[in-house]
Order: structure tokens, then sequence, then C-alpha cells
């Protein structure tokens, strides 16, 4: 009940997302995903007049860009701002900052024909560094600190639905991802667990391209004695720790399964994790990332 009443008042304070970060993390795509869940959305406004935008209290859903190309952009006074907002009743404010590392910022650089704000067009990495430098206060201070590195443009706004959008029952989203080894972990990733010891399907092979979506490579995993301990045992971890989540402020977890190759293992545990989550009252959305669904 008390967790039920504090999602009921948060629901009823203003919300205020400032949105900030490393240029080429993805802050314009993350303000149109804000605009597509009901944000009202400002973007790059001057510094001077921040204070008035926020000062509105007829909107109740704001979300505000701010990073280097603000004129009078200033992270002490970006800093001192938020912690006014949130020493005001009725408030309801929390700090987003994106990062990516600089090879996924020059690439984005170069896709979208753009050159870093604070250097000439042929030194990217130096203004990189700089804003790093500059930035890092802004980073410590953040309630949200997003690596969009590997992260597409439909990922990232499926991101800010989930942590901002009104929530299932439970309050808290929960994302289930699915995912290879090989490729990488997913950097948003609250929670991995690891399932290769598994009986592994592809050296079955009239299973091998089949993906664990398919009844035959499900009853294949299933015949491993190893498989209803593992999920006994995550049902009983995740059971007693999404609530503690919940109850500590997050409105948004990501749990990352992984395999080998990504398609068979972990997509069925994905699959039979995210079954179980819903009959347990969560508000699940199911990624099997090197399938491409989700």
């Amino acid at each position: 009940m008390a967790v039920a009443k504090a999602i009921t008042d948060k629901c009823d304070e203003r919300q205020i997302v400032l949105v900030t970060g490393l240029s080429g993390a993805g802050k314009t795509t993350a303000l149109k995903a804000f605009e597509d869940i009901g944000y009202d959305v400002v973007d790059n406004i001057p510094f001077s007049l921040l204070d008035a935008l926020l000062a509105d209290r007829e909107v109740s859903r704001l979300a505000v860009g701010l990073d280097v190309r603000t004129r009078g952009f200033s992270v002490d006074a970006l800093i001192q701002a938020k912690q006014r907002l949130k020493a005001s009743d009725g408030n309801s404010v929390v700090l987003v900052y994106l990062d990516c590392d600089d090879d996924a910022a020059l690439r984005r650089f170069t896709e979208t024909r753009r050159r870093h704000p604070l250097t000439d067009a042929g030194r990217p990495r130096e203004g990189l560094a700089i804003e790093r430098t500059m930035l890092m206060p802004l980073k410590l201070e953040a309630d949200h600190l997003l690596d969009t590195s590997l992260m597409t443009p439909r990922e990232l706004k499926r991101w800010v639905a989930a942590s901002f959008e009104v929530s299932g029952p439970n309050g808290m989203a929960v994302q289930v991802i699915s995912f290879s080894f090989r490729q990488g972990l997913p950097r948003e990733a609250d929670l991995v667990f690891d399932v290769r010891f598994l009986s592994n399907p592809h050296y079955v092979p009239e299973l091998r391209e089949l993906t664990g979506m398919d009844a035959a490579v499900g009853a294949h995993i299933c015949n491993d004695p190893g498989a209803q301990t593992l999920m006994a045992i995550l049902e009983n971890f995740l059971e007693f720790s999404l609530p503690r989540y919940e109850q500590e402020g997050k409105s948004y977890l990501t749990v990352a399964i992984g395999c080998t190759g990504g398609r068979h293992r972990s997509v069925f545990v994905a699959e039979k994790l995210t079954e179980l989550l819903s009959r347990q009252g969560w508000s699940v959305t199911t990624v099997h990332r090197e399938l491409g669904i989700g």
C-alpha cells in the first residue's frame, strides 16, 4: 500500500525532465520520444529563459533539452536550477544524461553531416574531449545515466517510453533482452544472467536454423535437468528483488539473458521470464536483440 500511495503521489506532481549529455549521444531522438508520450518539449532554449520556463506551472509534463549548444549554457547553473526545483513542493525533477563512446559519436556526426559544436569541422575528437571534461559534474549529478553507444534510435525511444510513460500496475516497467555474448553485453542492462550452461540446440542439426521461440527448441532445452532449476532460481530472485528496486525509486529495469549466439537458449529463457513477470503483474516488454525482434 505504501508503494502504491507513493506512485499516486508522484503522478500528481509536475513532471520535469532535464535532458543533457554528450553531443552525438541522442538527445534529439530522446526529446522526440518524450513528445510522443505526451510531454511538452523545449530544446536548446537560451539559458537566460530557463527559470521562466520552469516556473510555468501550466505545464504538467515538461522535457527540456540543454547542452553545450545552448546560449549561455552553464553546468553549475543547471545543477542549481535542478536543486531549486527539487526543493520546491509539487515538482518531480529528473536529470537524464546521455553518453556514448567517441566512435559512436563520430559515426553519428558523419551520418548527420554535423560538426562538433566546440571545435572546427576537422577536429571532432578534440571537441568531445573538451565536452566530456566540461560536463563531468552533470554526469555525476544525473538521475538516469544512459550509454547509447550500441543503441538504435528505436531502442532509445523505447527506453524513454518505458522509463517515463505512465507505467503498469506495479509501477516499475521491466524490459527483458536476449542477446549473444559474442556481440557484447547490452549496455542498458541492470541485471545479466548467463545461460550458456544449458544444452545448446545449435548442435542439433534439425534445430540449428530455428530459434528459442520454436516449440522444438523449447522442448530440447526443457529436457536439460538444469532448465527447471534455473527458472526456479530466477523466479525466486526476481520476486525478491524487483519490489525492492521499485521501492528505491527505479522506474525502469532491464534484465538481460545471454547465450553464445543469442538465438536459442537466451531467447527461450527470456520468453519464459516474460511470461512469469507478466503473471506477477509487472509491465514487461521483450527484445530479442540478435533476432531483430522488439
